[in-house]
């Protein structure tokens, strides 16, 4: 089930020390590594499986400023910046393009919701902007839909999933960087309070700072540590179509699909409006954090009973650095799709546009997103353990932002200016009283 992603040359000598040590190889995890090893800082990334083995694998491909919640807007036009030169910044091929994204509305109503948003972007100058009529039809050509409109933006694109953290992950080690696959970090050492080592299965590696970009595992790995992460996975389902003759290069969300090119001619495509979050032990132990998000978004998401209780259930809370970890236990988080989403997605897709409607499905797969109550990433360091930083909960959004939160990580550990105000990624909002909350209408 799980999508073919490009390989990575990994390194086999586990190095007794290093500046930084990064937990987990997806997009934000090389992403950070890449940036590190252009500060010239020894940077070992350590992967319990192989590199963007899960959502940085599995999800969309968009890279958008549309729609994003205020307080990501910064960091996510810094991200497409870096998308802009990203293929000549690695010396491969990642799949970029700027092609463009609509979100298209059927009605009067639903186009006013999105027109509302451009208030948040106005500050910023983005290009996004409602197109009807004529205009939306040339823009985007063989829709059968009766259309109100769209939300467009010229410059937001797309990339490659399968082969864009490889190739930073590639370009990172050409940089001095360390690439550890199949090397499940247990947890950390401290010593006199501070991060002084992390403890892997292969061995320990001394350090002075430690970047927990875990994905679905951040929080268990937290636990371990005594912090409380509120996080929770949320299944998405997705299908890769054959090659379609003379199909639209923009991307578009509409009622019940959503779809955007790929390099080999073919199509993701997935629901748009439905995910799975099934129910866990953690559904339990953070139910009020989230709250207020499945009040919102309870007609999107169905909370499903599943054996995926038992399997966390059965995982260890605590275990000690000379144990078998559960990261060990479980490589790659390799979920069914949920075929009933996917079907419909196709069935949607083909209404809306006839093109799609007899072209083969030739792959689907799903992965898990790791949410946060407020659908707002943690980008931070935690205070009670010094030298230790957070960089999870992208809650889908991770993919395009990617580039911008490793970028802002190597600031946080290396104590540079940081290139957008990290305020609202912090951790301890979670803590500080300040009720972390969804934006609506976005």
């Amino acid at each position: 089930m799980a999508p073919r992603v490009d390989p990575v040359t990994a390194d086999e000598t586990l190095p007794a020390r290093a500046d930084v040590v990064i937990v987990g190889g997806g997009i934000i995890g090389v992403s950070t590594a890449l940036f590190l090893a252009q500060k010239g800082v020894s940077t070992v990334l350590c992967e319990k499986g192989h590199i963007a083995g899960e959502q940085s694998s599995r999800n969309w491909g968009w890279v958008r400023k549309m729609g994003r919640d205020p307080r990501e807007l910064p960091l996510i036009i810094e991200s497409s910046r870096l998308w802009q030169g990203m293929n000549e910044r690695v010396e491969a091929e990642t799949g970029f393009r700027n092609t463009g994204i609509f979100y298209l509305c059927e009605s009067k109503q639903d186009l006013a919701k999105r027109e509302a948003w451009l208030a948040h972007a106005k500050p910023y100058q983005l290009d996004s902007r409602i197109v009807t009529g004529e205009e939306f039809d040339r823009l985007l050509p063989g829709s059968a839909g009766r259309w109100a409109g769209a939300l467009y933006t010229a410059s937001d694109g797309r990339a490659e999933p399968q082969r864009a953290a490889p190739a930073i992950a590639n370009a990172a080690r050409r940089l001095g960087a360390t690439i550890l696959t199949g090397c499940a970090v247990r947890g950390i050492e401290t010593s006199a309070g501070r991060t002084a080592a992390v403890v892997t299965e292969k061995g320990r590696i001394a350090c002075d700072a430690v970047v927990l970009a875990g994905g679905a595992w951040s929080s268990r790995f937290c636990r371990n540590l005594g912090l409380r992460l509120p996080q929770l996975k949320v299944l998405a389902s997705v299908m890769r179509t054959a090659p379609v003759d003379g199909g639209p290069e923009a991307a578009a969300w509409g009622p019940g699909f959503a779809f955007r090119k790929r390099l080999d001619g073919g199509y993701t495509v997935a629901h748009g409006s439905s995910n799975v979050a099934e129910i866990v032990p953690d559904s339990f132990r953070f139910f009020f954090d989230f709250l207020p998000v499945l009040r919102i978004e309870w007609k999107d998401i169905r909370l499903r009973p599943g054996r995926r209780f038992l399997d966390e259930w059965r995982m260890p809370k605590r275990w000690a650095l000379d144990e078998i970890s559960p990261f060990e236990r479980v490589r790659v988080l390799d979920p069914e799709p949920a075929a009933a989403d996917i079907d419909a997605a196709k069935a949607n897709l083909a209404r809306a546009f006839p093109l799609f409607k007899d072209v083969p499905i030739a792959e689907r797969w799903a992965g898990l997103i790791d949410a946060t109550p407020d659908a707002v990433p943690v980008i931070s360091p935690v205070e009670t353990i010094p030298g230790f930083f957070i960089a999870t909960g992208f809650s889908g959004h991770g993919f395009g932002i990617g580039p911008g939160a490793g970028r802002l990580m190597a600031d946080l550990v290396t104590g540079g200016p940081p290139v957008v105000d990290p305020a609202p990624f912090r951790f301890s909002r979670f803590t500080d009283g300040s009720r972390p909350r969804p934006t609506t209408g976005v």
